[in-house]
């Protein structure tokens, strides 16, 4: 198992460093880091390269300080407020050229066929935020938001990303260091959108605005969309198709100083009965125009699919990083501690897609919590034995961790769904009465346009 390998002279350092940048040496790294870096009077003790995968194996091991886990891992002693000042004068365009070569497609059709649809791979696009401490600076670069009864107790970084659904894998991501929108980011995004692609969104970005850039930049790529859009758009019938579906028009807003812009788009218009009985009236636009190739409920229920997104946010903020609260106390930081949890979590996908091969389980059903805990075992148990373990038995420990890893795979879902009630009404949830459990398939009716 090559992704997570130690070597005998750098142990777990090393297997961080094939598996995010195995397509870019360390001395690269440095070198990028010399030809960006401010005038200083004398070399860092720590390399940027080292100090890269210090902060992934940082963001990895959960608990701790990174004064703390940079001794374990590379054995040098750096207090913290000597790593606070390095890494506050690290230009952000580094981590950003990083986070393009390490974040790269993963899945293949014949290994991960969940992970496409006619030959196109799916992605998701969302955002989400960070908590991040109530420093000056931080407050003052982007502020707090405001609620109906006063401002949120935490200023926010903002995330936005590109997932490569099936393995629930990083591609790219903007983060809003000026305190930029979600929406704002994700327009940035769009050029990060990989070749052959079929993007799956929510209503924040089903805007005509957002959808026209979105589809110039599939055209250069020969990629497709499937945004869900909101429900008060106005549009124009251009045609009506055979399987319930029309292609419309409609115009962008008016932009200063640029003329409105008109698209025309694949509607699909219908309803969604969840196992639990309740029906989800659903919009949808997409560059999909082929009826008989890509049927109106074929895709309805495709566009499910993006509810990954959701659970990748929640393996980023609950189970790996433990909350959204940042430990950072500058924008600066706070931005590179969010590119090391996407580092991170780009090494626990290659660990969970070898776990996949090796075991032939959907990588989806391997636990993304056991992956994770037994990783952490693994490489404290190296670290600590380094020197006193054989290659061999180095490599035997790996290879018990990847068939613990596999045997904790989760079982296949049953098709049933419990209400969404309570017995006892404390929330705004019915109360449960009598019990009962819905058994089947979700249902899918088409609305032709015009009728809903």
């Amino acid at each position: 198992m090559q992704l997570i390998r130690p070597s005998p002279s750098l142990s777990v350092f090393a297997g961080i460093q094939t598996l995010l940048f195995e397509r870019l040496p360390a001395a690269q790294l440095d070198r990028w880091w010399q030809q960006t870096r401010r005038l200083i009077r004398r070399e860092p003790v720590l390399p940027f390269s080292q100090l890269v995968c210090a902060l992934v194996y940082h963001g990895l091991m959960a608990s701790g300080t990174l004064q703390t886990h940079v001794e374990e891992l590379l054995g040098q002693h750096l207090s913290g407020s000597a790593l606070s000042q390095r890494r506050q004068r690290l230009p952000w365009q580094l981590f950003e050229r990083i986070l393009s070569v390490a974040l790269r497609p993963r899945a293949n059709p014949s290994q991960h066929p969940q992970a496409f649809y006619h030959g196109l791979r799916l992605v998701g696009l969302d955002g989400t935020g960070f908590a991040a401490a109530n420093t000056p600076q931080i407050v003052r670069a982007l502020g707090k938001a405001a609620s109906r009864r006063f401002r949120a107790a935490f200023a926010r970084v903002k995330l936005t990303a590109l997932v490569e659904l099936g393995l629930h894998n990083p591609l790219a991501a903007a983060i809003g260091r000026d305190g930029e929108s979600e929406y704002a980011l994700a327009e940035r995004l769009l050029g990060s959108l990989p070749p052959g692609s079929l993007l799956l969104a929510d209503r924040l970005y089903g805007l005509p605005a957002f959808v026209w850039g979105l589809l110039a930049r599939c055209r250069a790529v020969g990629g497709e969309f499937l945004v869900r859009v909101r429900s008060n758009l106005q549009t124009q019938l251009v045609q009506r198709l055979a399987d319930g579906s029309s292609l419309v028009s409609a115009q962008s807003a008016r932009r200063k100083g640029q003329p409105r812009q008109t698209i025309v788009v694949r509607e699909i218009q219908g309803r969604v009965r969840t196992r639990a009985g309740r029906w989800v009236a659903v919009r949808l636009w997409t560059s999909l125009l082929d009826v008989r190739r890509h049927p109106a409920r074929e895709l309805l229920a495709l566009y499910a699919q993006r509810w990954e997104m959701e659970l990748t946010v929640e393996e980023w903020k609950v189970t790996l990083q433990g909350g959204d609260r940042l430990a950072s106390y500058t924008v600066e930081t706070a931005a590179q501690e969010i590119a090391a949890l996407l580092l991170a979590h780009a090494v626990l996908v290659e660990v969970r897609c070898a776990v996949s091969e090796r075991a032939e389980i959907e990588v989806l059903r391997i636990s993304f919590g056991t992956t994770l805990r037994l990783v952490q075992a693994l490489w404290s148990m190296l670290e600590i034995g380094e020197g006193l373990h054989s290659p061999a038995q180095e490599q035997a420990l790996v290879e018990r961790t990847l068939k613990a890893i596999a045997k904790a795979a989760i079982a296949k879902r049953r098709s049933r769904s419990c209400p969404r009630a309570v017995r006892q009404t404390m929330t705004d949830w019915p109360r449960l009465i009598r019990r009962r459990e819905n058994h089947g398939e979700f249902q899918y009716q088409i609305i032709p346009h015009g009728k809903s």
